[in-house]
């Protein structure tokens, strides 16, 4: 038995225990974990239900919506652009996207946008669920938007935003011109055997999407910060009354808008594990992802939007592992990560070379919880290859 296989045999029994043991002792309804070690597949495990309405199991190719997990898959979209000499990371925004220039945004550049700095956190007045499905009404509401401070002066989440502004840069540099979903899939899925990152599903893989079910808190309006609530508007909220309609889900949202399997998500993220490469593809360079774990430009600035919290985030627009990132992510900052609304979580370890994607179908606040139900999986995950957390 070779080495590859006597780590799979080793933690195969470890994983799956934990995955079934959170959803039979829960709080968990159906949970996917699958991981890569130095770009091998070692772990791809599954439990529960994902669809309790008609008794219908995960299984291995069951998609969830993982929404800002999203965000790494649109962000490494943007440094392929980079990677292929058609965006410059200095440059402003407006040289690729001339409308973006309205309203003293001008100097507004791809790396204020990738850090979170671009200062229009809001999304455009009048959004609604349908005008959300809509690209260009919203990059055109977007570009008309008037930043709440001066861009590159602040942090200030884009927690809706991000995806709109990566995805038209991306769009606008494409000498094809394809949707940023299309671009998404034939230029990163495909090739790297991902084929279930959707943004954006078709209608033959909408019977493989698990339902939601949303256990976070409610807030009531008046405790939410204004821009919190001026990112995120009640009408296109991340709740699955939003992102479980027909239209949403066929939609190309890129920030918040992905329904990935876990088995293609750790395959993301085991290239950025790699270096940018994966089984002989490459797309984007080692020096791009070495700077990926490092901090932004004020990294310890709280963020009005998030509830003045700190939000670790590196250079590249992923989160990094340490003090302020979730549990279920490595404690250290050679690593990076996103997780997503209702704790949906993938990261890449750049020192130990893990990649792991967990998704799962109920939605939770990790920061109003006394104890993450994910850490045990992860924990018995990192315990079994003896990697430290």
């Amino acid at each position: 038995m070779n080495n590859s296989n006597s780590i799979v045999e080793r933690i195969r029994p470890a994983v799956q225990a934990a995955l079934d043991r959170v959803v039979t002792v829960g709080p968990e309804i159906g949970v996917q974990l699958a991981a890569y070690l130095n770009g091998e597949l070692v772990a791809d495990a599954w439990a529960g239900i994902a669809d309790p309405s008609t008794g219908r199991k995960v299984d291995g190719d069951t998609l969830f919506n993982v929404y800002s997990v999203t965000k790494a898959v649109a962000a490494t979209a943007l440094h392929m652009q980079v990677y292929r000499g058609l965006v410059d990371y200095d440059a402003p925004v407006a040289r690729y996207w001339p409308e973006y220039a309205a309203h003293g945004k001008q100097n507004t550049t791809i790396r204020d946008v990738l850090t979170h700095r671009a200062c229009i956190p809001q999304m455009p007045a009048g959004v609604t669920p349908e005008t959300m499905c809509d690209w260009q009404w919203m990059c055109r509401g977007i570009a008309d938007l008037t930043p709440v401070a001066e861009p590159g002066s602040r942090t200030l989440y884009l927690s809706m935003t991000f995806g709109w502004l990566v995805g038209e840069v991306v769009r606008r540099t494409d000498p094809k011109r394809r949707s940023f979903g299309t671009f998404v899939r034939e230029e990163l899925a495909l090739p790297l055997q991902a084929p279930d990152l959707w943004i954006g599903v078709p209608d033959v893989v909408v019977p493989r999407i698990a339902r939601l079910r949303n256990d976070s808190p409610a807030v009531p309006p008046e405790h939410l910060p204004p821009l919190f609530t001026a990112s995120m508007p009640s009408q296109v909220g991340l709740v699955p009354e939003v992102f479980e309609r027909p239209d949403v889900r066929r939609a190309e949202i890129a920030g918040v808008g992905g329904i990935f399997s876990a088995r293609s998500e750790a395959r993301f993220w085991a290239m950025l594990a790699q270096g940018g490469e994966l089984d002989g593809v490459r797309f984007v360079s080692k020096e791009q992802v070495a700077s990926f774990a490092t901090p932004r430009s004020n990294a310890a600035e709280l963020d009005e939007v998030m509830f003045n919290i700190t939000i670790p985030l590196g250079m590249g627009g992923f989160w990094l592992g340490g003090d302020h990132t979730p549990v279920a992510c490595p404690g250290h900052a050679q690593a990076i990560c996103h997780p997503g609304a209702g704790n949906s979580i993938g990261w890449a370890d750049l020192r130990t070379g893990l990649a792991v994607a967990i998704c799962h179908n109920r939605m939770f606040d990790p920061y109003t919880t006394d104890a993450d139900p994910l850490l045990p999986i992860a924990q018995a995950l990192k315990s079994a290859l003896a990697l430290p957390l």
